[in-house]
């Protein structure tokens, strides 16, 4: 595997773009433009250069690692990629629509995946050009610093895709799971419900958002309480994805929390908004209620 192509050039499909770069990739990345191709790039450069002022990192491999990462302004510039990875906004009918339109360009053995965090590979798979050549592959946020990547084989994956896919992943330095083709795979089906549940426990004004955070990060030992961790997510994909778990599954555990919802409805979608359960505007996160 020489050349790796990733769509979607925000906060994930950057971060799988910077470690396939760093791991020796020629590294194509797209957007809904080239400019924001280019901008994706750009966010990259400056968590190089800061890997570098830290010391984390040497000039030289911030600057080779650049060089291999290439903005594309279409998808027939991932004509000769080896592994394309779909790393775009949590909803199927949008990842269903870049996979038909990528899939025409690419060859009889190009790998296709999605960084879906949560829809069946299986469904998925009915939009892509060979469902045998397609599986899905879970990175987690912040890409560059999360040691973790799912591996989630849908019904038609092929032993080789599987394969290759997982000396990808380890080629990257990751720790690789597997997951059977369920709602959520592994980390969101036991997180997702955590956070929910959180904020639905905000809802019910049980404990304040300050106080349910510091209770679940000192007493389940965890670096961020989950309505925290939430907003770092975006308010907007977590209820995506309990969605998600909630329509494929039909169990009413997974129903999303009412004031997520609102929150949502609001545009406040959490830090990558400026505002989500805390304000993020200031120096220090504060809670809005």
């Amino acid at each position: 595997m020489h050349t790796v192509g990733v769509i979607g050039a925000g906060q994930m499909g950057a971060g799988i773009a910077q470690v396939s770069a760093q791991a020796g990739y020629r590294t194509l990345i797209s957007d809904i433009s080239i400019e924001r191709a280019e901008a994706g790039k750009a966010g990259i450069a400056k968590l190089l250069a800061r890997a570098v002022d830290k010391g984390k990192l040497a000039q030289a491999d911030a600057d080779a690692a650049l060089a291999r990462i290439q903005p594309v302004a279409d998808h027939a510039a991932f004509a000769p990629c080896d592994l394309v990875i779909e790393a775009a906004t949590e909803r199927e009918d949008v990842k269903r629509t870049i996979f038909a339109s990528v899939g025409v360009h690419l060859s009889a053995t190009a790998i296709l995946a999605s960084n879906t965090s949560s829809i069946p590979i299986t469904r998925l798979a009915q939009a892509a050009p060979d469902a045998a050549r397609f599986i899905g592959v879970h990175f987690f946020n912040p890409v560059p610093v999360m040691g973790l990547v799912e591996l989630i084989r849908g019904l038609a994956t092929s032993d080789a895709t599987l394969s290759a896919v997982e000396a990808f992943g380890r080629s990257l330095g990751k720790e690789i799971v597997h997951s059977s083709d369920a709602p959520g795979f592994i980390v969101n089906r036991v997180l997702m419900p955590m956070i929910n549940e959180a904020v639905v426990a905000l809802g019910e004004g049980v404990a304040t958002m300050r106080d349910i955070d510091t209770a679940c990060r000192l007493g389940l030992n965890h670096p961020m309480g989950p309505i925290t961790l939430a907003d770092f997510i975006g308010l907007d994909t977590c209820l995506e994805i309990i969605r998600v778990l909630h329509d494929t599954t039909g169990d009413p555990r997974f129903r999303p929390a009412p004031l997520l919802v609102k929150y949502v409805e609001a545009g406040w979608v959490g830090k990558k908004s400026g505002r989500g359960f805390y304000d993020w505007t200031g120096p220090e996160p504060v809670p809005t209620r």
